[in-house]
């Protein structure tokens, strides 16, 4: 083959690899009907009497796309706007409310469920009313001994923020005082008992925690693609690295991957601190140029199909760790590995932390004070719902996220991984973007 053509089949290989490389699962997936029925089932077997009222999100974000409500879309997979799903456990039946669009508001948004004549088939649902039904729908059946409502009593959970989480932002929103007005969860359930005073109110938020935080098959399999995907995203993130560069660059070379393989973005705002930025938990500016000696730590992950990934590495802009750079990430990551190792069915926080202890004794490394132990649960939320300071039961999903930051220095380390506890110790679901200092040097060799 004479060197012309070399050259031009080079080209076109490396055009080929520009455009399709790297597309590892472009289509979307979600929930099948029959895991969202029987999550119904499930929680209407544990609550047993009343009326259990979740209400879906209002409106999309301004400059997002359709983000449901966690709650409501775990046991509807629904997306249309303004929703409500009643679930009656005492015949095992749900029931679907929704607005009448005019032909405009059709036009623009497209119709939702009402006018679809199959979607009860899809959905398992007994029947889709009118929101304007609603109302009437509860008194009717307040008659038949149902004056119980399980409604969400506790604070909503978001994709970058769990529970507890919602009121500390409203906390900040109110130290304005002209901002101090209650959230609309709370003006829903004010309203309520506005107009059914003698019901019994109960939160339903314990019982689909203990649901949510242990993982079904069918979202084990969109975690472990999720984790392919985001991994990637990071990688490439690290191939896009050389001083010169700037953070969103970085940020810029990961959501192409995640948004060409099916994620809707970003599972949170993506993080990526070079140099004295390492040391800022979550800052995400992105703007800073990254220069010669610089750290790089990226905290990112996808959003697919309503579940998160979670995960941070740190590297060298350079290519190539200093002695500095490499003992303090040493550190981390043994400690990081250690906790992995630890993890299974059973295990408290404690035994983890005694494991940690153990193994960094034994192989003489200074922890600098990481302890190790459980990180934050991960799901429908990067922060996930869940009980927390339980033993690890299988098919929870958590991040181990060890730390070190010396400001004075610009050096700031942390290693996270997405994990998946299994039936005999835990799954990785993150693994395939690297954190050995071998594997990652040798990754950021082959930069262009």
């Amino acid at each position: 083959m004479n060197e012309k053509r070399i050259l031009r089949y080079s080209f076109i290989l490396c055009i080929f690899l520009l455009i399709f490389q790297p597309v590892l699962f472009a289509q979307r997936t979600g929930y099948s009907k029959e895991e969202i029925v029987r999550r119904r089932n499930a929680l209407m077997e544990q609550v047993k009497e009343g009326m259990v009222i979740l209400f879906g999100e209002v409106s999309p974000k301004p400059a997002a796309h359709i983000r449901q409500d966690n709650d409501f879309y775990y046991f509807t997979g629904i997306e249309d706007m303004n929703a409500i799903l009643v679930m009656i456990p005492k015949t095992r039946e749900s029931f679907l409310f929704l607005p009448r669009m005019s032909a405009r508001e059709e036009m623009v948004d497209g119709p939702n469920m009402l006018r679809d004549k199959e979607a009860k088939e899809k959905t398992g649902l007994k029947e889709i009313y009118p929101l304007s039904y609603f109302d009437e729908f509860i008194a009717r059946n307040s008659r038949r001994g149902q004056g119980t409502f399980h409604l969400r009593l506790s604070p909503r959970d978001v994709v970058d923020g769990d529970r507890w989480e919602t009121p500390l932002r409203i906390a900040r929103k109110n130290r304005i005082h002209y901002n101090d007005q209650i959230s609309l969860d709370n003006y829903r359930i004010k309203k309520l008992k506005e107009r059914y005073p003698s019901f019994e109110y109960k939160d339903i938020v314990p019982l689909v925690d203990s649901m949510r935080v242990i993982k079904s098959p069918e979202e084990i399999e969109i975690l472990r693609r999720n984790g392919k995907i985001s991994a990637e995203a990071v990688k490439q993130a690290m191939l896009a690295t050389k001083p010169g560069v700037f953070e969103y660059q970085l940020e810029a070379a990961a959501i192409h991957v995640v948004l060409k393989n099916g994620a809707k973005g970003p599972a949170y705002s993506p993080i990526v601190g070079s140099g004295p930025n390492t040391c800022i938990w979550h800052y995400s500016e992105n703007s800073r140029k990254i220069e010669d000696g610089d750290l790089v730590l990226m905290d990112f992950g996808a959003n697919l199909d309503y579940l998160c990934i979670d995960i941070t590495r740190t590297w060298p802009a350079s290519g190539k760790f200093t002695p500095e750079q490499r003992e303090v990430y040493e550190a981390a990551l043994e400690v990081q590995k250690a906790c992995i190792e630890a993890y299974r069915p059973g295990v408290t926080e404690e035994d983890v932390q005694k494991y940690v202890a153990k193994v960094m004794k034994e192989k003489g490394i200074d922890p600098r004070g990481l302890k190790g132990g459980f990180g934050h649960y991960v799901g429908m939320a990067v922060h996930d719902v869940g009980p927390r300071g339980i033993p690890l039961k299988e098919g929870m999903v958590l991040v181990i996220e060890p730390g070190l930051y010396y400001p004075e220095k610009n050096l700031g380390v942390r290693i996270e991984d997405t994990v998946l506890i299994t039936k005999d110790g835990c799954e990785v679901l993150s693994r395939d973007v690297p954190k050995e200092i071998n594997e990652i040097e040798k990754l950021m060799a082959k930069r262009k």
